[in-house]
């Protein structure tokens, strides 16, 4: 895979020790809460010491013209991992990224996004990386990146057979308590989900982003008695990703 030919500054898995002067108020409070979020404030399954495939997501806070937003993406159907799936835009890390416990998370992130939906890095200001986090199904050991778009631009689906849709979901709809609710899977998962733009992000996405709207100050109380079962299609593509990693 290509490497973008430009990345912004501060590519370091940290927090920058001064926050870029475009940031906006907004996201002033997530931006200073980073550095100390811990594994276990945001899943079950913290990264093992040693082993898993380190992958990288980019989960890139704008402002457009509904307000501030979120960078998802709908990933293709045909993909062997987390086929259908709304998804932040990322992938594997390549030897070229460099150390995954190092700048590594932060050059795939830029590079994946750049690949799947056109992303100019430039663009980005990284604000730091949360912890790395296991996903027992795939077996990757992902580093969420978490940044600002400075100066966003039009972005859409680079290349169908990974990526489905790319939407830009506003932070007020994420909160709204009219679109959360619990997901549960067959195998007796339950988690977080939200109804926005016509999608049902659950798994891993809708955790992180349940924990991004309540370190940032965005969470709303919501009813968390509301369930809703995902469909068989949906199921049956998740067990394609299970089913890869135990072959």
């Amino acid at each position: 895979m290509s490497r973008p030919e430009e990345l912004p500054a501060g590519l370091a898995p940290d927090l920058a020790p001064d926050l870029p002067d475009s940031l906006p108020g907004w996201l002033l409070p997530l931006a200073e809460a980073l550095p100390g979020v811990t594994p276990e404030q945001l899943s079950r399954f913290p990264a093992p010491a040693e082993g898993g495939r380190h992958s990288a997501v980019l989960v890139l806070f704008g402002e457009g013209p509904a307000g501030p937003d979120l960078l998802l993406i709908e990933r293709a159907v045909t993909l062997r991992s987390h086929a259908g799936q709304p998804a932040f835009p990322g992938g594997a890390l390549d030897p070229e990224d460099g150390d995954p416990h190092g700048a590594g998370p932060v050059a795939a992130a830029l590079r994946e996004a750049a690949e799947e939906v056109g992303l100019q890095p430039e663009t980005v200001e990284v604000l730091g990386a949360l912890p790395a986090l296991w996903l027992p199904p795939s077996g990757f050991v992902v580093h969420p990146v978490v940044a600002w778009w400075r100066e966003p631009h039009p972005v859409d689906v680079v290349d169908a057979a990974e990526v489905a849709a790319v939407v830009r979901v506003p932070l007020t709809d994420l909160a709204d308590p009219a679109h959360r609710l619990v997901v549960t899977h067959p195998s007796g998962r339950v988690g977080p989900g939200f109804e926005v733009d016509g999608l049902l992000v659950w798994g891993f996405t809708a955790a992180l982003v349940d924990r991004l709207l309540a370190f940032g100050g965005f969470e709303r109380p919501w009813d968390r008695t509301r369930y809703t079962e995902l469909d068989a299609e949906t199921v049956r593509l998740s067990l394609r990703t299970s089913a890869r990693t135990t072959s």
